[in-house]
């Protein structure tokens, strides 16, 4: 399905997106309010087939953007307007924690794109990325719904004319589960191309793997990202 700036499959099954693509224009970056607009089902889609308010009122489950609003709101106003309302679909939004956006790590999460600008001459100031969640098999249900365990981010952006593709994944520790999505820990990841595909059961063209140039320790042996310096670009 596509939208302004971004594209995405959505799960018949589990009501939410398997994966988002969006791109970013670092020269055409607008900010703009999301105040007047509200979180609405995609009008091309059957009702049935989109999580909606049912899975998010009175809990502790926040509606988090997929495609990140900030992210898409580039172009000529009208562009950048209609990317603002459209990153509001059910379709690009998934179930986090209210805490998620809090945390120290989910910060960093949040701050992956920032960073990426912050850190690296990019080629153009353009990027594009791709994520979505993971849904493991023996994964936390609640009111029809599985939970997501695990959010994962691919990065592809061109350095000195060279394509670079960073991953990464963001863990919700579901083994210290107390109550019902009492989740108190978060940890990011930085992880090859391989182990994403492994994860999510998606497939990358051979270009993105040869982007993938990073020698990675073994997955056993790898610390999670405590800070943006932490980040290999």
């Amino acid at each position: 399905m596509n939208y302004t700036h971004f594209s995405l499959t959505l799960s018949g099954t589990q009501k939410l997106a398997r994966w988002v693509a969006w791109n970013i224009d670092g020269t055409k970056i607008k900010l703009l309010s999301r105040t007047g607009i509200s979180f609405a089902k995609d009008p091309r889609v059957p009702e049935e087939f989109q999580a909606g308010n049912d899975l998010y009122t009175d809990n502790h489950l926040d509606r988090g953007h997929l495609a990140r609003r900030a992210d898409l709101t580039w172009g000529t106003k009208r562009e950048a307007t209609q990317a603002n309302k459209d990153s509001f679909y059910f379709t690009n939004i998934t179930p986090q924690m209210d805490d998620f956006n809090q945390s120290r790590q989910a910060g960093l999460w949040g701050r992956l794109e920032n960073a990426l600008y912050e850190d690296v001459e990019l080629d153009k100031l353009r990027c594009s990325v791709f994520g979505g969640p993971v849904f493991a098999a023996t994964g936390q249900r609640y009111r029809g719904y599985q939970i997501p365990t695990e959010y994962w981010k691919l990065i592809l952006f061109e350095h000195e004319g060279q394509l670079k593709a960073r991953a990464f994944m963001l863990t919700q520790d579901l083994d210290r589960l107390r109550v019902f999505m009492a989740l108190d820990e978060f940890r990011v990841y930085q992880i090859s191309v391989a182990e994403l595909e492994e994860r999510t059961g998606l497939d990358f063209p051979a270009a993105v793997h040869q982007a993938d140039d990073l020698v990675l320790a073994k997955a056993e042996h790898r610390a999670p990202l405590d800070s943006v310096s932490g980040i290999r670009w």
